[in-house]
C-alpha cells in the first residue's frame, strides 16, 4: 500500500466508500462487515461515509453504524484508521436527497454521527453539499465552532467550486484538509479544484472515481459504462481491472488526490487496494488523457 496525507494524517491511498453498504441493493450485514474487514487487511485505512448513506426514511445513520460495527468485530488494529463522514444531505425515503446546510443542522448531524461512530471526537467531518438557501459562509462558520468545540479534528467540504474552496479556507485555515468531488476517467471537469487544492495543501477525495469504467451506485441500473477504451487495453497489457489502472491513473494526477471507490464485495475492494502498487508509464498516461475514446495507439 502507497500512502498519502490528509492534514497531519497519513492515510492509504485508497481508501473505502462505504456508501453501497447502506443504500438500495445493498449487501446483507455478513458481506457488508466482510467487505470492510476485506479493506483493512488490504491496508486501507480511510473509510468514507456520511449520515445520509442508508436506504429508508427511518434509517439515518445506517453506514455510521455499520462501520462502528465492522471496526468493533475487527480482530486486528484499528487506531490508525480515519472514519471521515459528512453531514448536511438526507434521505426522504423515496430514493431522492435534500441538503440541508443550516449551522443548527449541522452541529446536531454532527454530534449525532459521532455517538453512532463511538468516538468522543469525528477525525475528519466533511459539509456534505453547499445549501442554496443558506449562505455558504455559515454552513461553513459551522464547521468552525464544531472544531472550536472539539466535536471534530479536521474538516472538509464536498461537492464545491474553486470560489466556495477559497472561502472555506479563509474561514477554517488549517482546519479544512480535504475536498470531496465528483471526479473520474468520465468527468474531467474538476481539474480546477484538484489544482486548488493541491496550492492549498487539501487532500482531494474524488468520489465516483469509476465513472467511465464502473456505474456509480447513485446511476440507477441505467446507467452506462465504457469497455473500449485506453483504461481497457492497458488494463488488458497489465494483466490487471481497467478498475486498477482508473484508480491508478487518479493517483497520478496530483499528490492530494486520495480516491474512495465504493465497494460492495470483499473482492471489488481488495482489487481497488491493489491499484495503489500500479504505476503507470508516461507513455500509458498520455495514452489515457482522451477520455471515453479508444485507445488512439490499437
Amino acid at each position: 500500500m502507497r500512502y498519502r496525507t490528509i492534514g497531519d494524517t497519513t492515510v492509504s491511498a485508497i481508501g473505502l466508500g462505504a456508501m453501497p453498504l447502506s443504500i438500495e441493493h445493498r449487501p446483507d450485514e455478513a458481506r457488508a462487515i466482510a467487505t470492510v474487514h476485506a479493506a483493512l487487511d488490504a491496508g486501507i485505512t480511510l473509510i468514507d461515509t456520511a449520515d445520509s448513506y442508508h436506504w429508508h426514511a427511518d434509517e439515518t445513520g445506517h453506514n455510521e453504524l455499520l462501520i462502528a460495527r465492522a471496526l468493533a468485530r475487527y480482530g486486528g488494529d484499528t487506531s490508525d484508521v480515519l472514519i471521515a463522514t459528512k453531514g448536511g444531505r438526507g434521505r426522504p425515503g423515496d430514493g431522492s436527497w435534500t441538503v440541508t446546510g443550516s449551522p443548527a443542522h449541522l452541529k446536531r448531524a454532527a454530534e449525532a454521527s459521532a455517538r453512532r461512530l463511538g468516538v468522543d471526537a469525528i477525525g475528519l467531518y466533511q459539509l456534505h453539499k453547499p445549501d442554496p438557501a443558506v449562505p455558504w459562509a455559515e454552513s461553513v462558520g459551522a464547521l468552525r465552532e464544531l472544531l472550536d468545540a472539539g466535536v471534530i479534528r479536521a474538516a472538509g467540504i464536498s461537492n464545491v467550486s474553486t470560489g466556495q474552496i477559497r472561502e472555506a479556507h479563509e474561514i477554517l485555515g488549517d482546519g479544512l484538509v480535504s475536498v470531496q468531488n465528483r471526479y473520474s476517467a468520465a468527468v474531467r471537469d474538476g481539474e480546477p479544484e484538484v489544482r486548488l487544492s493541491a496550492r492549498l495543501g487539501l487532500a482531494f477525495l474524488p468520489w465516483s472515481p469509476l465513472g467511465g469504467i464502473s456505474r456509480s451506485s447513485l446511476d440507477g441500473p441505467s446507467g452506462q459504462t465504457s469497455a473500449d477504451t485506453a483504461f481497457h487495453h492497458i488494463a488488458a497489457e497489465h494483466g490487471v481491472s481497467p478498475q486498477q489502472v482508473a484508480l491508478a491513473w487518479l493517483l497520478a494526477r496530483s499528490p492530494a488526490v486520495i480516491p474512495v471507490p465504493g465497494a460492495s464485495r470483499p473482492a471489488s475492494v481488495r482489487d481497488s487496494a491493489r491499484a495503489a502498487t500500479l504505476r503507470l508509464s508516461a507513455e500509458e498516461l498520455t495514452r489515457l488523457e482522451a477520455p471515453g475514446r479508444p485507445d488512439a495507439s490499437s
